[in-house]
């Protein structure tokens, strides 16, 4: 009987111990978007007028880099169609930049900082969540 209670504590520590650990990644990756996200929604209001967006292309093309990398380790825990929503506004943001449709690229770019804090929310360990 202790041999089974032990193992059930165990197993019930490593769950928590993982819950921790995924969702102190979750938060940093999202963190970490979101201000490299806002960067460029600066950057594009800024050059809405100017009309030079090769910079801006260049973070485009480092936060779709972080976000590949990012991306492969948020899928063994999150929903893929959770994170298939972030990829196509952030594809559609890439498509407009590069069109030079700022307006429409700060839409899809709004569109992908609300679906990553959604993320967020929607895996944190909280009694809501649970019940």
């Amino acid at each position: 009987m202790w041999k089974e209670l032990i193992i059930c504590g165990l197993i019930i520590f490593m769950i928590c111990i993982g819950n921790v650990i995924t969702q102190n990644y979750t938060k940093i990756t999202v963190e970490q978007l979101s201000n490299d996200l806002s960067e460029v929604k600066g950057e594009l209001l800024k050059i809405k007028n100017e009309g030079n967006n090769i910079e801006l292309e260049k973070k485009v093309e480092k936060i779709r880099n972080d976000w590949d990398k990012s991306h492969n380790k948020l899928a063994y825990y999150i929903e893929h169609n959770e994170l298939e929503k972030v990829e196509d506004n952030f594809t559609g943001m890439q498509s407009y930049i590069e069109t030079f449709q700022y307006e429409d690229a700060i839409n899809q770019l709004d569109k992908s900082v609300f679906i990553l804090n959604h993320i967020q929310e929607k895996y944190a360990f909280s009694l809501e969540n649970v019940f």
